[in-house]
C-alpha cells in the first residue's frame, strides 16, 4: 500500500486540474469496479454493484490538492501568484513547485534578508515564484497556469510525511477497500472528487448525479498532539476520527452512532472529532438534493496544508478495516 502512497502524494493534481491524478487513480480503480466514468467536473466515479437489496453509499474522497496560479509575470520573469485552497504564506518562503508543463519553481519572498525579515511574517502579495527565467519572454509559464508543491514522500517510522496527504491518503484508503472488498449487498459508489479545496464543489454536483442513500466523506483532520496545540482530542496513532461536527456541518446523528458502534464490534481504535475549522466533502453530500445522511471517517494528520503533511500508517490501516466492515455490513441509522 506503501507504494500506492507514494505514488499519489506526489502526482500533480490542483484544484481545477486533476486530470493527472483522476488518470492514475483511474488506472488503480479499474480492476475492481463493474462502472468507470469521469463527469463533467471531472470526478472519477466507480461503481461496484451490490449482491442484494442493498443501499447505494457515495464514498468520496478528493483528489485535488492546494496549489497556486499565476496571476501576472513581469518583465523579468518573475511570477506574481494568488492560492487556490487554504495555502499560508508562512509556509511557502523557499518553497518549490511544479507546473503541469514540468516546469518547477523556488518561492521567493521581496524582505529576504532586509534587516526585519526575521522579525514579521511574508504576506502574499510580497511573494513570488522564480522559475529561472531572464524575461517574460522566456518564462515557460504564463498567466492562468497553475502549480502545486514539490515535496518527496518520507517514512518516519510508523509516520508517513508528503505533501498532498490532504487527501490523497484518503484516496489510497479507497482504493485500497476497493481492492480488497469483495462483494457488498450495497451498490458502492467510489468517487475521486475535485475542487473540494476551494469548496467541495465535485461532491456537490456527484452526490446529485448519484443520489446516495449514505454518504461517508474521507478526509484528513487536524490534531491537538502536538506542543501547544489548540486543545482537541485527536491524536496520531489512536486511530481513524469519527466527525462529529466541523465549521461546515452537524453529521448524522444516526450515521456517527453506526460508524462508532461498527468500530467496537471489529475491535478498531476510534476517536471523536469536532473540528472548529474547515469542512469537507461530507457537507456537500448532505445538502444535495433533498439532504443525504453523511458523516466522515477523519484520518489524524499534522501540518495540515502545508508541504509537510504527517499521518501515521496504523491510523490509515484502521481506516481500511473501518471503512470495509462499514460497507460489507447492514446500515443502521
Amino acid at each position: 500500500m506503501k507504494e500506492m502512497i507514494k505514488r499519489l502524494v506526489e502526482a500533480y493534481g490542483p484544484s481545477g486540474h486533476e486530470s493527472t491524478i483522476g488518470a492514475i487513480i483511474s488506472e488503480m480503480v479499474r480492476p475492481h469496479v463493474d462502472e468507470l466514468h469521469t463527469d463533467a467536473l471531472g470526478n472519477i466515479i466507480a461503481l461496484k454493484r451490490g449482491t442484494g437489496s442493498g443501499h447505494a453509499i457515495m464514498v468520496a474522497s478528493h483528489m485535488d490538492e492546494i496549489g497556486l496560479v499565476v496571476t501576472w509575470v513581469d518583465e523579468k520573469g518573475f511570477l506574481r501568484f494568488a492560492a487556490t485552497g487554504g495555502v499560508s504564506p508562512v509556509t511557502l518562503v523557499g518553497g518549490r513547485v511544479r507546473f503541469a508543463n514540468g516546469t518547477l519553481g523556488v518561492i521567493g519572498w521581496e524582505r529576504w534578508m532586509r534587516p526585519d525579515a526575521g522579525t514579521r511574517r511574508p504576506e502574499m502579495d510580497e511573494l513570488y515564484i522564480d522559475v529561472g527565467a531572464t524575461s517574460r519572454e522566456t518564462c515557460p509559464v504564463g498567466v492562468g497556469d497553475a502549480c502545486g508543491f514539490v515535496r518527496p514522500y518520507e517514512e518516519f517510522g510508523t509516520r508517513l510525511v508528503a505533501k498532498s496527504m490532504d487527501d490523497r491518503i484518503a484516496c489510497a484508503i479507497a482504493i485500497e477497500v476497493l481492492a480488497g472488498i469483495g462483494s457488498s449487498p450495497h451498490d458502492l459508489y467510489f468517487v475521486f472528487t475535485t475542487q473540494e479545496e476551494v469548496g467541495t464543489r465535485g461532491a456537490l454536483t456527484a452526490a446529485y448525479g448519484i443520489e446516495p442513500t449514505v454518504g461517508i466523506a474521507l478526509d484528513v483532520t487536524m490534531v491537538g498532539d502536538t506542543p501547544k496545540a489548540r486543545p482537541m482530542a485527536v491524536s496520531l496513532g489512536e486511530g481513524p476520527a469519527i466527525k462529529v461536527m466541523d465549521s461546515g456541518m452537524l453529521a448524522h446523528p444516526g450515521v456517527v452512532r453506526w460508524m462508532i458502534t461498527t468500530a467496537e464490534a471489529a475491535g478498531i481504535p476510534c476517536q471523536r472529532e469536532v473540528l472548529l475549522g474547515g469542512s469537507t466533502d461530507a457537507r456537500a453530500i448532505q445538502t444535495s438534493r433533498a439532504g443525504v445522511p453523511a458523516g466522515c471517517i477523519s484520518i489524524p494528520c499534522r501540518y495540515v496544508h502545508t508541504p509537510s503533511e504527517m499521518v501515521d500508517f496504523g491510523d490509515v490501516e484502521h481506516s481500511v478495516a473501518l471503512l470495509k466492515a462499514l460497507l460489507t455490513g447492514p446500515i443502521a441509522l
